[in-house]
């Protein structure tokens, strides 16, 4: 008698080596476990009511069918006054703006637009895991130049050695997910240089712009000479304003590259969501710069609530200057691997936390780390402090 087996359906080549989100992934162990969700990026509290009411309003005076591909005239012109206002960057609303489904679509669309199959994409690490995924979509190969670990210095010896002919592009994230690490301007303009060098696009990653510690500030690497018509930009709503979920990012980029990134992202999306991009807009218009600075602070009070209990449960860290995570060294609690020591301490502990290897292209180079996010009320990130207080009477 013959067993029927299961069918095995054939699928594209360039997903066999994806796997599936582990940043993700972390989110439903913690919600099983009940645990302090330390691991997804994402705020526990409400976004500033003027995002709220500007979407609402939106809705309720029709602004309910497609926005124009690359965005809405509303929100285009509102990003550019305050692109200006903050980095004195001439950026054109109509030729220069695009508006995308998150810095997550924007980055892909960026990609798609000016890689093709057998071009080299440079990529520091630890990286925010979409980097290497949505190089390999292209066809290209993501060449990986790994950070000073501990301090996450870049080590300028590796970067210029994952430089080739073959390079057509550089991917920089500051401040940086998931090291907190800000690059100041004397290390973008050692990028730039390298870029000139190899007629390379620098793609940059400034999603984390206005959340920044100890007086530092950011520079966008389009304001350094010789590099507006070079850099892509990404950034978005979804850190500054706390709307992870509404999915409204924008790309800043020379006009013959803005016309083929909104090429690439009308078919990929067609269009962000129209009346969130209202909401934004409002928010860019009507928020005063005390938001900006209140916001760090803020932030400011969260690092420095999370971070020394950390080093005192046992961890090895170095101190976040940007973005809102810290990458800790679990080296001298345990030698479990990685995602073994991110169980337990959602299951044992009740605070969930990112296994490292998933920010590395080889996992080996993470298995002594984990990531926590500090985007959460003080009061939720002071239960977090109580649970982890026990981490080594329960090893």
């Amino acid at each position: 008698m013959s067993v029927a087996l299961p069918r095995v359906w054939r699928t594209a080549r360039r997903t066999h080596g994806f796997a599936e989100s582990v940043i993700r992934t972390m989110t439903r162990v913690s919600d099983e476990c009940g645990a302090i969700n330390l691991s997804q990026g994402f705020p526990d509290f409400s976004p500033p009511d003027e995002l709220l009411a500007g979407s609402v309003d939106a809705i309720r005076g029709g602004v309910n069918q497609y926005a124009i591909t690359w965005g809405s005239a509303n929100i285009r012109e509102a990003l550019a006054a305050k692109i200006y206002e903050w980095y004195h960057m001439d950026v054109c609303p109509r030729e220069n703006l695009t508006v995308a489904c998150g810095a997550t679509e924007a980055m892909a669309a960026v990609l798609l637009a000016i890689v093709d199959p057998g071009d080299e994409v440079v990529v520091m690490e630890p990286f925010y895991e979409n980097y290497g995924p949505d190089t390999e979509i292209c066809g290209a190969k993501p060449v990986y130049a790994p950070l000073s670990p501990g301090t996450w210095d870049i080590d300028f010896e590796r970067l210029e050695a994952a430089f080739s002919p073959k390079t057509r592009a550089v991917i920089v994230n500051t401040p940086n997910n998931p090291s907190g690490r800000v690059f100041g301007r004397s290390a973008l303009e050692r990028i730039a240089e390298l870029c000139h060098r190899y007629d390379a696009y620098a793609i940059t990653d400034e999603i984390y712009e206005h959340i920044l510690y100890d007086g530092l500030e950011h520079v966008p690497m389009a304001t350094l000479p010789g590099m507006a018509e070079r850099t892509i930009t990404l950034s978005g709503a979804s850190k500054t304003f706390s709307v992870t979920g509404w999915r409204i990012g924008w790309i800043i980029a020379n006009r013959d590259v803005s016309s083929a990134v909104r090429k690439v992202h009308d078919f990929l999306t067609v269009g962000a969501p129209a009346p969130l991009q209202e909401g934004v807009a409002a928010g860019l218009r009507l928020l005063p710069p005390d938001y900006y600075t209140d916001l760090s602070a803020e932030y400011e009070a969260r690092r420095d609530l999370l971070y020394p209990a950390l080093v005192e449960a046992g961890f090895k860290a170095a101190r976040p200057e940007g973005a809102y995570y810290v990458l800790a060294d679990f080296s001298g609690l345990s030698d479990q691997p990685d995602d073994q020591f991110a169980l337990w301490l959602a299951r044992e502990v009740g605070v969930t936390p990112v296994p490292g290897s998933s920010f590395f292209s080889s996992p080996d180079s993470g298995r002594h780390l984990v990531r926590f996010a500090f985007c959460k009320t003080e009061g939720m990130l002071r239960q977090a402090v109580e649970r982890l207080s026990a981490v080594g009477s329960l090893l």
